[in-house]
């Protein structure tokens, strides 16, 4: 039987007390600065908590208009990809939670955390970040075998941190910037920080960039990526640093353009490759420090850091 969202609420602080969530780190990068009428992102803090073990539970509280914390408890069935809405932390507690089968959607959202949570066997993509969508911070998530793509950010997105995520074998990993012909809607969008994730084993798009500037690509460890590390294209800019390559035959693709796609801008700077071939860099990219402060770990340091802190139950 459907449980309703409103009796889910009523049990908000019996279940919160049985199932604590563990707590976050503070928010950083992109989904941190205040622009497009938010100071940062908070996601679901202002309101209450439910738990939730089903389908219909999870589907619901991610429907739900207004501040919420939504505690993802086992595993739960989703099919193809679903909306939520603004003002949402969704946030995996207890042994492996996980959600399984399809993925989440931001359509014209803004203010959402996703953390610490395993996606497995996405039908499409596991998530997906369109449609002008902006202050979404993903970090601390494991992604295994989605069909399409792990992460997509897409279709005039914006202020988005993607950090401390595992990518265990996956394909597809992160997309910006959806096509070649996308021009109007995402010129001027697409600013994303993308640290301390570990690209373990995955094969391409770690992210593929079109148009975005900057994407700051810092402290990840790329892991035996068989096809590329970091693609920029269609002019985009995207400075990659203190990263760790290890066994990647091609690191970066810029000024040569990518696929049938055009070339793109890339600053590369501090990295350390070690089995790797070339960084292609080359132009000019908008500073990251002109948007915020950061500190980054030396790239020499990264693949200890990231595999002990990256993925679910890491925080």
């Amino acid at each position: 039987m459907r449980i309703l969202l409103a009796a889910v609420l009523a049990a908000a602080s019996v279940l919160v007390a049985a199932a604590p969530a563990q707590a976050a780190p503070a928010v950083d990068g992109f989904a941190s600065v205040a622009a497009l009428g938010l100071a940062t992102t908070t996601g679901g803090a202002a309101g209450p908590t439910v738990t939730v073990d089903t389908t219909d539970e999870l589907l619901d509280a991610i429907d739900t208009v207004g501040h919420l914390t939504i505690q993802v408890s086992g595993t739960i069935d989703i099919t193809s990809k679903q909306g939520v809405r603004p003002n949402k932390t969704i946030v995996g507690v207890g042994a492996n939670p996980t959600i399984r089968g399809g993925g989440l959607d931001f359509y014209k959202s803004y203010n959402v955390i996703v953390r610490n949570l395993t996606f497995v066997d996405a039908e499409d993509d596991a998530i997906n970040v369109g449609q002008q969508s902006h202050h979404i911070w993903i970090h601390h998530n494991t992604f295994v075998s989605p069909v399409d793509g792990s992460i997509d950010i897409v279709r005039g997105a914006d202020y988005v941190t993607v950090a401390w995520n595992h990518f265990a074998g996956t394909d597809k990993s992160m997309l910006i910037g959806h096509s070649d012909g996308a021009a109007s809607s995402d010129i001027g969008h697409l600013k994303v920080s993308i640290h301390h994730n570990w690209f373990d084993g995955s094969r391409q798009r770690h992210p593929r960039v079109r148009f975005g500037e900057p994407v700051h690509v810092y402290n990840n460890y790329f892991d035996g990526n068989e096809l590329y590390g970091v693609a920029s294209t269609m002019n985009a800019g995207v400075v990659v640093e203190g990263n760790n390559f290890s066994g990647v035959p091609y690191p970066c693709f810029s000024t040569s353009g990518y696929a049938d796609s055009g070339p793109g801008r890339l600053i590369q700077r501090a990295n350390v490759f070690t089995g790797s071939g070339p960084c292609e860099a080359g132009g000019t990219v908008a500073e990251p420090r002109a948007y915020y402060s950061y500190t980054l770990d030396p790239a020499a340091s990264v693949p200890s850091l990231v595999t002990a802190g990256a993925g679910a139950g890491r925080l």
